[in-house]
């Protein structure tokens, strides 16, 4: 028979018990707490910061989110941030992620406009890439598009709204669309002759590889500043990214202070065609390439032979990888074209095709044949 005192004695037990289970069953508080990466944090901490290097440190910020899933960014004071810094903290970059299946071209009509005139071209991205999100943006709504990525950092709206030639929108939507989406961007008159898949070589592991560029000139004669801008040219015509990538950040970054500075002193007007290059094209784009290969943020120069330059790259007929960066010989983006080594179009390296129409031009100076 269960007395008084045998029941207060069972009673005691059975709260023993819940209390230790519930007790092993709980966990500490820093054990719930979600952990920022350190690849955001560094933002706050220092000017120019990366959010991804090139070497083994790279990595920590993505392992740090998948150790913990549910780990959220707390929310920045921006107001006190660089541009560049801001644009790290909007858009990092994960060089262990993989490339987005992102197409993305620019022109006035769409597809089902019945004055698009690059079907055939347009095409060939389409049948050698399925599984693809391919958008051909026009340029009404490039500007919605942008406005909506680049929300959070009101001056590069700013400044993509104030340049004064449809050229440097388009050169500048490019780097935009590619630092926050990331996948490929190719001018709307090129050709696919093979699937970005073969871009890269089985040898490099695609885990290690943020930014895919293709050389545009390598004028290997006297007279090469005549016609070209740059002993090497880098292509930005078709480039492959993972989205926030540090060349297209510093060079989102790059545009949008001169084009702001030039808009506060009145000279944004004066920029003419013959300015585009060094201002939003290929020697812009070349220049912050170089710049990038020598930056100790990113890579190890203490046992380099020297600075990078077009040197380490003439002539090449194969593909090069410096760190996250592939770079493909100009037979890749630019078969066919004659000079300075391109071979043709059924060369194993042919990539892309390029019809150079000038389709940035209005249609009464556009011919075909004309290089940008």
């Amino acid at each position: 028979m269960l007395t008084f005192r045998r029941a207060l004695v069972a009673a005691a037990f059975f709260l023993t018990i819940f209390y230790l289970i519930s007790s092993s069953s709980s966990n500490p508080p820093s054990a719930t707490t979600p952990a920022v990466p350190k690849a955001d944090a560094d933002v706050e901490t220092a000017k120019h910061a990366s959010t991804t290097a090139v070497t083994d440190k790279s990595s920590s910020g993505a392992n740090a989110a998948q150790q913990n899933p549910q780990g959220q960014r707390p929310i920045q004071d921006m107001s006190r941030m660089t541009l560049y810094e801001k644009l790290a903290y909007q858009f990092p970059y994960d060089v262990e992620s993989k490339f987005p299946a992102y197409i993305w071209q620019t022109w006035k009509w769409t597809p089902a406009h019945g004055e698009f005139n690059f079907r055939d071209q347009e095409a060939t991205w389409t049948q050698q890439h399925p599984g693809f999100i391919h958008e051909v943006i026009t340029d009404k709504v490039a500007v919605h598009l942008i406005r909506l990525l680049y929300a959070s950092v009101p001056e590069v709206v700013e400044a993509y709204n104030a340049l004064p030639l449809p050229v440097l929108k388009a050169d500048f939507f490019r780097y935009l669309i590619l630092l926050a989406r990331g996948g490929i961007y190719s001018d709307i008159d090129t050709y696919a002759i093979r699937s970005a898949v073969e871009w890269i070589p089985d040898s490099v592991p695609k885990d290690a590889i943020g930014l895919v560029i293709g050389i545009e000139a390598d004028p290997d004669r006297p007279d090469w500043k005549e016609w070209y801008s740059r002993r090497i040219q880098f292509c930005q015509w078709t480039i492959q990214s993972k989205p926030g990538h540090p060349v297209l950040r510093e060079v989102v970054s790059r545009i949008t202070n001169v084009t702001l500075a030039m808009k506060r002193n009145g000279t944004l007007r004066g920029v003419v065609d013959k300015n585009v290059i060094e201002f939003t094209g290929p020697a812009l784009w070349t220049d912050v390439i170089f710049e990038y290969f020598n930056d100790q943020r990113y890579f190890d120069m203490t046992h380099s032979a020297g600075s990078i330059d077009w040197k380490n790259f003439t002539g090449m007929e194969a593909s090069k990888r410096v760190g996250d960066v592939v770079v493909l010989p100009i037979t890749s983006f630019s078969p066919g074209v004659g000079q300075m080594g391109a071979k043709e179009y059924d060369d194993p390296m042919a990539f892309v095709k390029h019809d150079f129409e000038g389709t940035w031009k209005p249609e009464s100076e556009r011919h075909i044949g004309e290089n940008k």
